[in-house]
């Protein structure tokens, strides 16, 4: 079997090399990046994709084009929600490998997913699988696709970062994980920053790290509008804390503690033995996208955080999510199933249809205008449509 997986950004880019690594024995695999304005930087790539070869970063139409010149009997499409459709249902539709069935076409998410979303399977419903990371979340979008249609199997997968490997034995350090979306306010930004000094001045044996998903000038899945290194020097630099990019994996190997308002980095850290820490002071609920973890006993407070109060998940949380016996995922043998059916049909989006064609528009413009020209002011319809004309 022949695996071509593209990704747009640095999260999905991590996570589709990872899922990669999990086919089976003989399989062929080659991994892209499509041009967009959130395409991760080369170092981005090079901490996602491990000790992989760089991969290339093509156009749509390159992307079309090695597609047909290499005939992959599956695309691995990891990217945000509208790319992901208007790649599915545009860019590589009609693809015909040697006069067989069109590949099939598998997507999911990279993280933690609950509650499960009617959205994320809008966007996805053109695919043939749809690869989750816990079997709540497999219950969760199976009741959507009942209940909406469209798409096609949900495979259940662990968390790439989750299989057993190294565990932190203690360190010397503890690394607060961030998250681009939450908390939104740059008042409840700076008083995580302000927990983080507290207890970098309490404990000045050990290094207080702000891993971050971006450098300041780089790009990441989701736009970040308090980027907590400029926001720390406009605060004036009230302590002594530490900003890094690069591998979680690296810093969680040295980690005394962790803590984070949402990021799938804290199952990470839960996996290596870290003590860790979810704040709870800005809400636990689904648009502070920490609801998952109720239950786990990892929930605590900016005070906690001051005072290095770090916990231990609970082994009946764990099990229930994301933890599962790795003897119960599904998603390579559903793959092989279906790469092996030669009977697909066209595949077919619950956003086909004219009520859906302006945004899916839009989402071509991201995958088909350069960045650099979307981003320097040409937004003029006429300049892009001329653009357009001259790809056909």
């Amino acid at each position: 079997m022949r695996v071509l997986a593209v990704a747009d950004s640095d999260s999905y880019l991590k996570w589709a090399a990872c899922l990669l690594d999990d086919l089976p024995a003989g399989c062929e695999s080659e991994l892209v990046v499509v041009r967009t304005p959130i395409a991760p930087s080369p170092e981005q790539i090079a901490a996602a994709v491990g000790g992989r070869a760089a991969p290339p970063v093509l156009s749509a139409r390159s992307l079309r084009r090695l597609a047909e010149r290499t005939r992959p009997d599956a695309i691995l499409v990891g990217c945000t929600g509208p790319v992901v459709d208007v790649l599915v249902a545009d860019v590589l539709a009609g693809l015909r490998p040697a006069g067989r069935a069109r590949p099939v076409f598998v997507s999911g998410l990279p993280g933690i997913s609950v509650p499960a979303t009617e959205k994320a399977w809008l966007f996805r419903s053109g695919c043939d699988l749809f690869v989750v990371h816990s079997e709540r979340e497999v219950a969760e979008f199976s009741e959507i696709a009942g209940r909406l249609g469209g798409g096609g199997a949900v495979g259940l997968a662990r968390l790439p970062f989750l299989r057993p490997g190294a565990v932190s034995g203690g360190g010397d350090r503890v690394v607060f994980a961030t998250q681009a979306k939450v908390p939104r306010a740059r008042e409840e930004r700076e008083r995580v920053l302000t927990a983080l000094a507290e207890l970098a001045a309490r404990r000045p044996g050990l290094e207080v790290v702000v891993k971050l998903r971006a450098l300041e000038h780089e790009r990441q899945t989701h736009n970040e509008r308090h980027h907590y290194q400029r926001l720390w020097r406009e605060m004036g630099e009230p302590g002594r804390l530490t900003f890094a990019a690069g591998s979680m994996h690296e810093q969680l190997s040295r980690a005394a503690g962790f803590v984070t308002v949402s990021s799938t980095a804290a199952l990470e850290a839960v996996a290596m033995g870290v003590p860790s820490l979810v704040l709870s002071d800005f809400g636990v609920s689904a648009e502070m996208i920490n609801l998952v973890f109720e239950g786990s006993g990892l929930l605590g407070t900016l005070g906690d955080l001051a005072l290095g109060d770090f916990r231990t998940a609970e082994p009946r949380w764990c099990e229930a999510n994301y933890f599962h016996p790795a003897g119960r995922d599904d998603w390579a043998a559903l793959l092989t199933g279906l790469a092996a059916d030669g009977t697909r049909p066209p595949a077919r989006s619950l956003l086909d249809g004219p009520e859906h064609a302006a945004a899916r528009r839009r989402a071509r413009l991201r995958v088909e205008v350069p960045p650099t020209m979307l981003r320097a002011g040409y937004r003029a319809k006429r300049r892009v449509r001329r653009y357009l004309r001259s790809l056909t």
